[in-house]
């Protein structure tokens, strides 16, 4: 495909469909009129290979992506090609060595590794669309470059911590929505968006039509301390809105108004300088459950999430054995027993010595 195919009457029809043009008129929802931004922006930047960002945006709407990953790539991609311009390239003439420049350049202006890998995966993506349009060749998506992704472990709040936020709530708003964040582990974003007829309160339980992240629906669960704050701001709320959390127009409240509730709490509970936040809520969710015993496949789907390695994360942060038998050990370490024999656990020694004797099995075979 070459370059002539973006101008042709197809191209045009796309590109004025999204640009407000009388061909269709119907109400743009915020996946619409983000999509709508994208394009004048990217229009008004002029930049080389324009057209070809427009008409990749375009695959992502119609693919039902969320408008934050539309204005995501719009964003990434664009910088990327502003970035050619400034190494005099363009799009047409991309190769390998360009793309390690401007990963050089990311990270010479500071940009954390976890976010490069990001914009680097939306700069890739955006390559595998125009090597299938056979603008570019397959080799320049030989060769890769991979970054190794930082494991941090999550943020949980302590439970001294915890039980001084839960004190200093006074709110009744304030209680529910934080109760309800620590007792489910959803995500902020799925909060807001609950109606009160997603919430069986018999069941204690809140239907997730659609995921913040996976767009996978899933059910949470709620604690009897959640059910009575519920209860309690469901009895004082004034307006007669379909959300749980509602504004006086009837709109969820906003991420501004939320952070500033955790804000002041962690104000009054003087924990300002722990840099927790609402997220943490979530976090220290999963964390409580491992402790407690529940399987990690179960807070997968809890959690919503696609991969359990994402899941495996809380497993470090949450082994409450593995600290048991550390400070056991460092007991006796530290009172100067001696090491007999018999401290050897024989079960444990006999699946060492069936692993070493297939280990030797296999290397015999292989030769």
């Amino acid at each position: 495909m070459t370059t002539e195919n973006y101008s042709n009457k197809e191209f045009e029809h796309r590109k004025h469909l999204f640009l407000g043009s009388p061909l269709i008129e119907v109400v743009p929802d915020l996946k619409r009129q983000t999509y709508q931004r994208c394009c004048l922006r990217v229009k008004a930047s002029g930049v080389t290979g324009s057209e070809l960002l427009v008409e990749y945006l375009f695959g992502k709407y119609i693919k039902n992506h969320s408008h934050h990953s539309v204005r995501r790539s719009c964003s990434v991609v664009l910088f990327f090609l502003r970035f050619l311009e400034t190494v005099n390239l363009t799009i047409y003439a991309l190769n390998h060595k360009a793309i390690c420049a401007f990963v050089e350049f990311e990270q010479a202006r500071g940009l954390k590794t976890l976010s490069l890998i990001n914009n680097l995966e939306a700069v890739n993506t955006f390559l595998a669309f125009l090597v299938k349009q056979k603008i570019l060749p397959h080799e320049i998506r030989q060769h890769k470059i991979k970054l190794k992704k930082p494991e941090a472990l999550p943020r949980a709040i302590p439970k001294e911590d915890m039980q001084l936020l839960l004190a200093v709530i006074n709110a009744v708003i304030d209680r529910a929505l934080i109760l309800l964040l620590l007792r489910t582990g959803m995500r902020i974003g799925e909060l807001l968006k609950v109606k009160i007829q997603d919430i069986l309160f018999q069941e204690q339980k809140i239907l997730i039509y659609q995921g913040e992240k996976n767009y996978q629906g899933r059910v949470v669960y709620y604690s009897k301390d959640a059910e009575e704050s519920l209860q309690q701001w469901l009895r004082q709320r004034k307006n007669n809105s379909e959300y749980l959390f509602a504004n006086q127009h009837g709109k969820p409240i906003s991420y501004a108004t939320t952070h500033r509730i955790m804000k002041k709490v962690l104000q009054r509970a003087q924990l300002e300088g722990r840099k927790y936040s609402l997220h943490s809520l979530r976090h220290t969710f999963a964390t409580d459950m491992l402790n407690a015993g529940m399987r990690i496949e179960v807070l997968q789907q809890l959690l919503g999430h696609q991969e359990i390695g994402v899941t495996m994360r809380y497993a470090k942060l949450a082994d409450q054995t593995r600290e048991r038998e550390y400070f056991q050990a460092m007991t006796c370490i530290e009172q100067g027993e001696h090491y007999e024999p018999e401290r050897i656990n024989d079960q444990l020694q006999k699946v060492f010595e069936e692993k070493k004797l297939l280990r030797s099995k296999c290397k015999k075979l292989s030769k």
